[in-house]
């Protein structure tokens, strides 16, 4: 997984802020670099997947978009929950 294309992909699908962007493209590329998602979907994780998945997701800011389809994959397979973008003290700041 490219991170800089995957970044520039969410940019221009979903407009987020620059902190955003950076907390998903971080843990799709360690989701990428797992092979999880590869063994289960069979088929590696690029950022089309990724952005193909979010636009799926319920309306919402990017880490929530991320969250819903880590939770669905979390179901199907189960495995994916580290992976889910967890709050911290300055959640704000990613806006």
């Amino acid at each position: 997984m490219d991170r800089d294309e995957l970044d520039r992909a969410l940019a221009t699908a979903f407009d987020p802020s620059p902190g955003e962007r950076r907390v998903v493209a971080r843990q799709a590329v360690d989701l990428g670099d797992s092979g999880r998602y590869e063994s289960d979907v069979g088929a590696p994780l690029s950022p089309d997947a990724v952005v193909a998945n979010l636009r799926d997701a319920p309306d919402g800011r990017l880490p929530e978009r991320w969250n819903w389809w880590i939770g669905s994959l979390e179901l199907a397979f189960g495995g994916y929950a580290e992976f889910r973008v967890r709050r911290f003290p300055d959640w704000e700041a990613l806006r």
